[in-house]
């Protein structure tokens, strides 16, 4: 009988779940896809049934693939989105739909926590993180502000995977990871940072217990069993925030490597061995899921989700959506650069390297010789240079990379890939799994907790399944264009600040 690691990862947009053998090779995997609402501009939320429905129905896909008869589950490893609000009442009832990490309502409430802790330095002394719009820290505010009646019954704020944990243990619990993302933890410390929390007048009470990452924080309770279709009993590991776990996925453990993720959001991240100091807050430095480990990186709101609103947008004007492979493959048949157009990709907004709420979006460039092939290989450019926009904030906090290790469902397309290595100059690999990277780290960390390795350096490493090496002739048209995208936001923010007035919203 095959003894097998599960990753449950709560995502955006799907609940992905992986079984692994113990030497980290995949066995199975499924999706269960879920919406996400948005009932005001800004606003994204979601009902934590919904990850819950899809951890049950991608577990029970991926069980079906490897009869019970050979296959048996020794351990649960947790991932999910970041940053989520999940406000439970006194019984663990969830009060409201959760509000989402690219949820972009709370900037006045990050504002006015910052004054509250002595100022943008005296934050980064006690977290190493700015309070940014989008973090828990600012939604726990902007509920006790907007929604007094709800937050008198709160009494536990989970993260979405914590909240899955809870459903499948019954504990309420979370890691360092998760809790580096809420804008409330001593990163350095790897503890809450009490004192800020209590500056704010927050109970603490509010917020689970943080533990390292690969320690069993809970076992499948008989409901939890139930839902998944396991015997009771199988433990379960703390996990990890997808963005930082999904690191692990790749093989990025150690400094010198680079890892990019195009899923719903993108993110360039890279392994620390100790907390970097973070010169204005510009970056995000969390604690890595592997103990004694530090984790640095930048993240879009808007990546994968650009290639979405262009396929929505389309099928508006054809009454068919496209598939994401159909625009890839229009994106393809257009040159390098896109004969001149360029796309900001700030759909909600933007996080890093600017955070700021008001961003918007923008075409540039456009000219009536422009097709729907140029638009569509801006767009797919336009994440990229986002993501390279991040990599020269990370390069000054002395953060690089001779490698790219490619990720989420981005990681699929090759002409991502390739134009990721033609604006970086390195080779871009993708690894076994690296679509579902943070399911296969959710499986990883729970083999470390469970004890199957040592130590990080004898996790197994990921086979590189495909290798990309960077274009000379296509990087210096990339790089050019990258120059005049860094200049955009400043030249366009005062505009977009205008543009976000409540006069544009609902005028008859």
């Amino acid at each position: 009988m095959t003894e097998a690691l599960l990753g449950i990862d709560v995502g955006t947009s799907s609940c992905k779940a992986l079984l692994i053998d113990g030497r980290g090779r995949p066995l199975a995997s499924a999706a269960a896809d879920y919406p996400l609402a948005q009932p005001r501009p800004g606003w994204t939320e979601q009902d934590p049934a919904l990850w819950v429905e899809g951890a049950r129905a991608a577990v029970g896909a991926a069980l079906a693939t490897s009869p019970a008869a050979v296959l048996r589950v020794i351990g649960i490893g947790l991932s999910g989105q970041m940053h989520g609000l999940t406000p439970l009442d006194a019984a663990g009832q969830v009060l409201r739909p959760a509000i989402l990490w690219n949820d972009q309502r709370n900037a006045a409430e990050c504002a006015m926590m910052t004054e509250a802790a002595g100022g943008a330095e005296a934050l980064l002394r006690q977290t190493n993180n700015r309070m940014l719009v989008g973090y828990t820290g600012g939604k726990i505010l902007w509920m006790k502000r907007h929604e007094p009646d709800l937050f008198r019954r709160l009494r536990y704020v989970l993260n979405p995977k914590d909240y899955l944990r809870l459903v499948l243990t019954g504990e309420i619990a979370t890691e360092v990871s998760d809790a580096s993302g809420t804008g409330l933890f001593d990163v350095a410390a790897r503890t809450w940072a009490r004192p800020l929390i209590e500056d704010l007048d927050l109970d603490p009470a509010l917020l689970p217990p943080a533990f390292e990452s690969a320690a069993i924080t809970g076992r499948l309770s008989a409901a939890g069993a139930r839902l998944l279709g396991l015997p009771a009993g199988i433990p379960v590991v703390g996990g990890g925030g997808d963005s930082v776990i999904q690191t692990l996925g790749s093989g990025v453990i150690v400094p010198g490597e680079l890892q990019t993720t195009i899923g719903t959001a993108g993110i360039l991240a890279a392994a620390l061995e100790t907390p970097r100091e973070n010169p204005q807050g510009r970056a995000q430095i969390f604690c890595n899921v592997l103990p004694r480990g530090w984790h640095a990186m930048g993240v879009s709101l808007n990546a994968g989700g650009s290639l979405s609103w262009l396929r929505q947008l389309a099928g508006g004007f054809t009454g068919a959506v496209p598939s994401f492979d159909a625009l890839l493959a229009l994106a393809e048949s257009a040159p390098p650069g896109a004969r001149g157009l360029l796309f900001l990709p700030y759909l909600n907004g933007e996080r890093c390297p600017h955070s700021d709420p008001d961003a918007r979006a923008t075409l540039l460039g456009l000219t009536a010789r422009h097709d729907a092939a140029d638009v569509a290989r801006a767009v797919v450019e336009g994440v990229v240079h986002s993501l390279r926009d991040i990599h020269g904030l990370l390069q000054e906090a002395g953060v690089s990379g001779t490698i790219i290790k490619a990720s989420g469902g981005g990681a699929r397309a090759a002409l991502w890939r390739q134009i990721q290595a033609d604006l970086f100059g390195c080779p871009v690999v993708t690894t076994e799994s690296a679509a579902d990277g943070a399911a296969l780290g959710a499986a990883l960390v729970a083999g470390l907790g469970l004890g199957l390795w040592p130590d990080a350096a004898a996790i197994p490493k990921p086979r590189e399944l495909t290798r990309q090496e960077p274009d000379a002739r296509r990087g210096a048209v990339y790089r050019r264009g990258q120059e005049i995208y860094r200049g955009l936001h400043a030249l366009l923010a005062e505009p977009s600040r205008q543009l976000a007035e409540p006069i544009f919203e609902g005028a008859a």
